[in-house]
């Protein structure tokens, strides 16, 4: 395993920074983590955890309202944001995240299509719970980690809120305009106490440093030139010692439509670009609901309960395309489709896009007994049922792409925690997965293989286990260690879907190889200093999979992609450290610093580069926070993505990044009751590809990062 170590250094920086009081005041940390199933504190959890609280939230704002952007300036082992509407390629530690709403699960573990991360407006969320590495406290899907939107909860106060702001491009262009408004209001009763919100955002289109258009993904989904508007309520009553709570929010983002993409020429240097022409097909949209209910009493029998109840209905529209991949001799005349060309072997190309669908049902319970008999241990226990059905269908011709798939999954678990002696906490935890994937008799695209597949029910069970300790050797330095697994599938739709996945004779959906879970390993060493003048965080970790799932475009030209289940490997360093100078300023730097393999030709020996929508690119992002006497803050904040190159088993290079620095700057002045602020994205105007363009993109995806934008946005409670 290759792994470069010369700019492994402590740094500068700490995304839970504002939750934590000094070694001198206090050992005891004020913030704990709902996403580590038993509420602990940021201290007693023996993995990297990052929390963006509400403040952080408000800097980030004032620049830019790109939940992805976010998380990559404050945990840099994230992904650069794509800056679409599509998250596709988007991972924590190299391997994709499990995103959660309230705990509620948002990413589609059946079809994967990239639109996780467009499920909630960020004026809903009041902080952000990472936990990196993979693990299987939410079960399945977390095999880089948990994500996990808090919204917000009533503040005990009758108020609300108002807030506006607009986004200018560089070139003042009045088509790149964007602008967005939130309304919020909380209260409370003696009955009854409650939060709500709405948004409503317009995103005009997007300039690059040149102030050139930049090019629109009509088929993924774009976010440019779109409409976005959330609707959030969450009800709650108190009762003695218990509490219920009814959460809702409804999400849609609707592109509008008006831009077609013109083809570049990565080879010439020559970016993907846009002209004003209304797409031929619906636009690309999410249209979101979570649900969620929730119970919790105090005391049971001396224990603690926790107990929800969830759903979410979730639906994505792709944009369309003139294919060859859905040409099919038995369409040929139908009124049902429309004739965009003619392919190379003279089949007709149709216009078409798809649709997934997918509905969630979920319940968690779990019970908490705290140092039991006096002994020090902390024991929590529970189980976890989810079903999930999803279907991937055409909107033009009605096709079934990927035919519906019901998967039921049920897990109980157990986690203690135990005192040793003083100041040492040894973790472990079990949990049993049992699966099941339900598909009917179905046949396969005529561009896909035309393959009757015999439908069935596999099932899988798999037994994870973490283990960890955590030792405070003062009040200022912690060291930590732990091991956890994390339970998660492949992309099921793109198996079912192609029939290359399938033997030639008696395809069969319970022969499937393709299909088996993978388990992924994740051990971290990491060492935590917390003094008065500054706070450092230094983390190791490799986390492994004997079967991972690596998706890979086909060499066919037409832009699919298949699944590859391969061992793979990836190890990595996040360190950070924040500094307080004086009373007034803060200074800080988050290094992020990974590589991944592959095993390319299956003798179970890595030797290939993942490449950039496996693999994050090495990063360092600063950042300095000034508060003036009167009110007024600043922040500047940089990132430095590092050149990277992708090697392949003969160490030659297949692949290359050439890496970038964009620079923020922003500014908060309290006028009259509110908050008015200006930012600056992208302050020196930088040229530059996207990640993603530059490592994964082809041709037609080979797109400019955002050039220089400027934010005016007021926010005043009443």
């Amino acid at each position: 395993m290759k792994f470069t170590t010369s700019l492994i250094a402590l740094s500068i920086a700490s995304a839970i920074t504002p939750n934590l009081v000094t070694a001198e005041e206090s050992d005891i940390e004020v913030i704990t983590v709902t996403s580590s199933r038993m509420g602990k504190p940021v201290s007693a959890i023996p993995n990297t955890v990052t929390i963006i609280d509400r403040e952080q939230l408000e800097q980030q704002f004032r620049t830019t309202k790109d939940l992805s952007t976010i998380i990559g300036n404050l945990a840099p082992s994230f992904s650069p944001s794509r800056q679409k509407m599509s998250n596709t390629g988007e991972t924590l530690r190299g391997r994709p995240p499990l995103i959660m709403i309230d705990g509620v699960p948002q990413s589609n573990p059946l079809r994967s299509g990239g639109r996780s991360g467009q499920t909630i407006d960020p004026a809903m969320i009041e902080r952000i719970e990472i936990i990196h590495g993979a693990n299987a406290m939410h079960g399945l899907g977390a095999q880089g980690g948990i994500i996990n939107y808090i919204t917000k909860k009533p503040t005990g106060n009758n108020e609300h809120q108002v807030s506006f702001d607009v986004t200018v491009p560089n070139n003042l262009e009045s088509d790149g305009i964007s602008f967005g408004t939130s309304y919020s209001f909380s209260g409370e009763s003696d009955q009854l106490d409650m939060i709500g919100s709405v948004s409503y955002r317009n995103n005009g289109v997007y300039y690059d440093a040149n102030d050139q258009m930049i090019g629109v993904d009509t088929t993924q989904g774009e976010s440019m030139d779109s409409q976005s508007a959330d609707l959030f309520i969450k009800l709650g009553h108190n009762f003695d010692e218990s509490r219920l709570e009814l959460m809702v929010n409804h999400y849609n983002m609707e592109n509008n439509g008006d831009y077609m993409a013109v083809t570049g020429d990565k080879e010439n240097d020559i970016p993907t670009g846009a002209i004003k022409q209304e797409q031929p097909w619906e636009a690309a949209n999410n249209q979101v609901t979570t649900t969620s209910l929730t119970y919790t009493h105090e005391n049971i029998a001396g224990q603690q309960l926790h107990l929800q109840f969830f759903n979410q209905n979730f639906e994505a529209v792709y944009g369309g395309g003139c294919w060859s991949d859905f040409y099919d001799p038995s369409m040929e005349g139908s009124d049902q489709v429309t004739v965009c060309g003619t392919g190379a072997n003279g089949e007709s190309l149709y216009y078409e896009q798809s649709r997934n669908k997918s509905v969630k049902w979920g319940m968690k319970a779990s019970m908490i007994a705290n140092n039991i008999a006096d002994s020090g241990m902390n024991l929590a226990y529970g189980i976890d049922i989810f079903r999930d059905t999803t279907e991937q269908d055409m909107l033009v011709s009605g096709a079934s792409w990927v035919p519906e798939s019901t998967y039921e999954n049920i897990a109980p678990f157990a986690q203690l925690d135990y005192d040793l002696i003083e100041n040492l906490t040894l973790s472990g935890g079990v949990r049993y997965e049992y699966a099941k994937l339900k598909v009917d008799d179905y046949k396969t695209m005529y561009g896909y293989g035309d393959k009757e597949i015999e439908g069935g029910s596999p099932d899988f069970n798999e037994t994870l286990f973490n283990i960890g300790a955590s030792y405070q050797i003062n009040p200022s330095i912690r060291l930590y260690t732990s091991f956890n697994q994390g339970f998660g599938m492949p992309d099921i739709g793109r198996v079912l879907r192609d029939g290359d996945s399938f033997p030639d004779e008696n395809p069969s959906i319970d022969d499937s190889l393709a299909l088996t879970p993978i388990v992924t390993d994740n051990i971290e060493f990491g060492a935590d200093y917390q003094g008065e003048h500054f706070i450092a965080k230094i983390a190791f970790y490799r986390s492994s999979t004997d079967y991972g799932s690596r998706m890979v475009e086909k060499e066919d030209g037409s832009g699919s992609f298949v699944v590859k289940r391969e061992k793979s490997i990836i190890e990595g360093i996040e360190s950070n450290i924040t500094a307080y100078i004086g009373d007034n300023d803060d200074v800080g730097v988050n290094i992020a610093i990974q590589n991944g393999e592959y095993d390319s030709n299956d003798d179970q020996s890595v030797d290939t580069d993942l490449d950039g929508a496996n693999i994050s690119p090495n990063r360092i992002n600063l950042f300095w926070t000034h508060n003036f006497d009167n009110d007024i803050s600043t922040r500047v904040q940089a990132n430095f993505f590092m050149d990277k190159d992708f090697k392949d088993a003969s160490n030659e290079i297949y692949s290359r990044f050439d890496g970038y620095t964009t620079v923020d700057a922003s500014v908060a002045i309290p006028v009259y009751k509110g908050t008015l602020s200006i930012g600056i994205q992208n302050l020196l105007n930088e040229d530059y590809y996207t990640y993603y363009s530059q490592t994964v993109g082809k041709d037609t995806r080979y797109f400019k990062g955002m050039g220089r934008t400027a934010t005016i946005g007021f926010t005043m409670p009443f």
